[in-house]
């Protein structure tokens, strides 16, 4: 069909004047009446340059070191300062001014043209992985949705886009007639920047408690506020993860698993925030990324032991998702997250032969995972503050945690575990009323996102009465992947750094850099 159009479009292009003296001639007597305009479809937001490619050994990654700068023109300025000497700054005009430290402001400048913003949004989303998989579904329809993360994760589309069935989306619109912009306070009075505006500290930035090295961009982001990027080496970004995620004084194998695990996960999310035009962040939605002086010599040695090395799946780098403790059982990926299988990331027992004997999954009742919860012989990561816990829920602290929705539920609260996955994790758990209202059912990482005082999702619940539940369970985090407690009790233990890995990614491959990787 779409050939057939094109076909005669060439043939009408190519009969010139005798087309329209046909056209004419089938019109009546009168002025000539021609088509009415096709309305443009609006911008989803305002595009921001993305961020260049995360190409091999040497690549470099745009970390944001704070994001939505500025988000009022109103909001408080910020104050840059090198660590020692000058800081020069250079804004898109080519102007520089250098001083030691200086301060920015926000000011409201009106637009030249007003523009409008419309879009589709569905979301929010706990993670950006269950919402990476609700853009995949659109862009399986053809429809460009991008990942963005204005306050929570969010998947955004052309206003006039088709959602992908059972997907709840509200439309959203605006008209931008002002836009927020930095303004360098100098001894002269105030200079509006023109972005991106580049920062050079030979001796290193003095950014909240600590030092980074650079160089820095101040740039727009795709929400109208700025973001403070630093430019940084993959290895040098690693001293500034890996001793904030599992702590310098590590055995060195487990510091080497880490190291390889940090280096993989940030090359395979590279594209986590490519609409706002940088890579990674730098807190927990991301991996920790602080004052890379804060690497001692174990740390340093396990990133020169493992330079360059990774853990890949066909060619490719793999999701080296990873969490404090796991609390005896692995959990596969879609335990965690709306995302699909993954080999190497499978819910197993996760203690010695004796352990996993006496632990057959799936543990698919309240019984099967009171009985792991009771068993701590043989586990690996036994050691960690949070492997056994304990907390208390309550209908008020519930009510509170759902919002609006929680207000509308009316009546004592009744709480239910709706299904559990092969490592007995919750998957979906239902708050209902007995007094009326629609029952709200949390699923995945919702669950833990929104009862934010359950360290994982392991766990078993045992009324108490009165809307008080008590919950008991196991491990911190998500439990997918690499559990850094069982990593450093298996590197005490005598384990290699390629065995820990193989141990909770099995069938990966642990090696060189495949020179064809590049962000996503």
């Amino acid at each position: 069909m779409i050939r057939l159009m094109a076909f005669a479009l060439l043939l009408g292009l190519a009969s010139g004047c005798r087309a329209d003296e046909v056209r004419l001639r089938s019109q009546p007597e009168g002025p000539a009446v021609r088509p009415a305009p096709v309305p443009a479809i609006p911008l989803t937001h305002r595009a921001v340059p993305a961020p260049p490619p995360v190409r091999g050994r040497g690549a470099v990654l745009w970390v944001s070191l704070t994001a939505h700068l500025g988000s009022r023109a109103d909001a408080g300025p910020i104050r840059l300062r090198a660590a020692a000497g000058a800081l020069t700054v250079r804004d898109g005009s080519g102007r520089s001014w250098t001083a030691p430290s200086f301060d920015v402001t926000w000011r409201s400048v009106p637009l030249q043209e007003p523009l409008s913003l419309a879009r589709r949004v569905a979301g929010p989303f706990a993670s950006f992985e269950s919402a990476e998989r609700v853009a995949n579904r659109w862009r399986g329809l053809g429809v460009p949705a991008e990942v963005a993360h204005p306050q929570d994760w969010e998947v955004w589309a052309p206003a006039d886009a088709t959602a992908p069935p059972d997907l709840p989306v509200r439309n959203w619109s605006t008209r931008l007639t002002h836009s927020v912009e930095p303004v360098l306070q100098i001894p002269a009075g105030g200079v509006t920047l023109q972005g991106p505006v580049e920062l050079e500290a030979p001796a290193g930035l003095r950014w909240g408690k600590g030092v980074f090295q650079g160089p820095f961009r101040l740039q727009r982001d795709a929400y109208g506020s700025w973001t403070l990027v630093e430019q940084v080496p993959v290895e040098r970004y690693l001293e500034g993860v890996v001793p904030h995620e599992i702590g310098a004084g590590s055995p060195a194998a487990a510091l080497q698993a880490q190291t390889v695990l940090a280096r993989t996960w940030a090359l395979a999310n590279s594209h986590r925030f490519r609409i706002d035009g940088y890579h990674l962040c730098s807190d927990t939605q991301c991996q920790v990324y602080s004052d890379p002086r804060q690497a001692g010599g174990a740390v340093r040695q396990a990133i020169s032991a493992t330079a360059g090395r990774l853990l890949s799946w066909k060619g490719q780098p793999i999701s080296a998702v990873y969490h404090a403790s796991n609390g005896g059982v692995m959990a596969a990926g879609p335990e965690a997250w709306a995302m699909d299988p993954q080999p190497y990331l499978r819910a197993e027992p996760d203690g010695d032969p004796a352990f996993v004997a006496r632990q057959t999954l799936p543990l698919s009742t309240q019984t099967a995972v009171a009985g792991l919860l009771a068993d701590r012989q043989g586990v690996y990561g036994s050691g960690h503050p949070r492997f056994r816990w304990t907390r208390t829920l309550t209908g008020h602290g519930i009510r509170q945690a759902l919002g609006s929705a929680g207000a509308a539920l009316q009546g004592p609260l009744q709480l239910n575990v709706l299904e559990r996955g092969s490592s007995g994790r919750v998957l979906a758990m239902q708050i209902a009323p007995s007094g009326g209202g629609t029952p709200v059912v949390l699923r995945l990482d919702r669950i833990r996102g929104t009862l934010r005082t359950l360290p994982s999702t392991l766990f078993v619940l045992e009324p108490q009465g009165n809307e008080r539940w008590l919950v008991r369970g196991g491990g911190f985090g998500h439990g997918v992947g690499l559990s850094q407690a069982g990593a450093i009790d298996l590197a005490w233990r005598g384990w290699s750094t390629a065995r820990i890995l193989d141990h909770y990614y099995p069938g990966t491959v642990y090696g060189p850099l495949p020179p064809t990787v590049q962000s996503p």
